[in-house]
């Protein structure tokens, strides 16, 4: 459920969390999966992925726990109403997917691409995801909550009701994004390379401004002496 807190002189409203209702599971039989094909219900556990071609598959209803997502490549592809738990990966693909009513448990993924893509109702906890990319993404409803992102780059991206939550952030490009009931102020460290300039639309602490303030004196033209 949505929280609304206040900002500013007006109300703020918090990200939704997606309420997951699994059914009964069917362990897959680890053949390969298919472009374009349709999988309901299935439970993958541990099962090695990588290099595989899943472009424009939907997965509904699915757990994905501590599978192996080395260049897989998973672009189109739809995720609904699923958990994946420990993912583990260099050059995950889901460029242009869209994930809806997800959690992600303790990833451990590298140089993930999801440029172009659409997340709503999204949990990101734990783990660490290094050189993520949601450059043009579209971000509605997420939480980045007790995980670690090196270098993420949303430029270009829509942020809107997306919530930070003990979470580092670490070299973030906002270049050229647009944010929206953005919430930074459970960043810890909050380091932004670019897009200062972008973060209009987002909350964050009086520590954080004060540690950014040399950066957006810079950003803005102001000689400090």
């Amino acid at each position: 459920m949505a929280r609304e807190t206040t900002g500013g002189s007006r109300m703020r409203r918090g990200a939704r969390r997606p309420e997951l209702r699994l059914p009964p599971l069917e362990p897959w039989d680890g053949g390969p999966l298919d472009p374009d094909g349709d999988y309901d219900g299935l439970e993958l556990r541990d099962a090695d992925l990588s290099g595989q071609d899943v472009a424009g598959a939907r997965f509904m209803d699915c757990a994905l726990r501590g599978c192996a997502l080395d260049g897989t490549r998973l672009s189109h592809a739809r995720v609904l109403d699923s958990v994946l738990t420990a993912p583990r990966g260099v050059g995950t693909d889901l460029a242009e997917a869209t994930l809806r009513d997800v959690e992600l448990t303790e990833p451990r993924l590298g140089g993930t691409q999801l440029h172009g893509a659409v997340l709503e109702r999204v949990v990101v906890r734990g783990g660490k995801i290094d050189f993520l990319n949601l450059r043009m993404a579209r971000l509605r409803d997420v939480v980045f909550e007790s995980c670690v992102l090196v270098e993420p780059d949303f430029a270009g991206a829509g942020l809107e009701r997306v919530e930070f939550v003990d979470c580092a952030l670490k070299g973030a490009d906002f270049g050229g994004a647009t944010l929206k009931d953005v919430d930074l102020r459970g960043a810890a460290p909050l380091e932004i390379a670019r897009g200062l300039e972008r973060l209009s639309g987002a909350v964050i602490s009086t520590g954080q401004l004060l540690d950014l303030a040399p950066a957006l004196a810079a950003a803005v033209g102001i000689r400090v002496e």
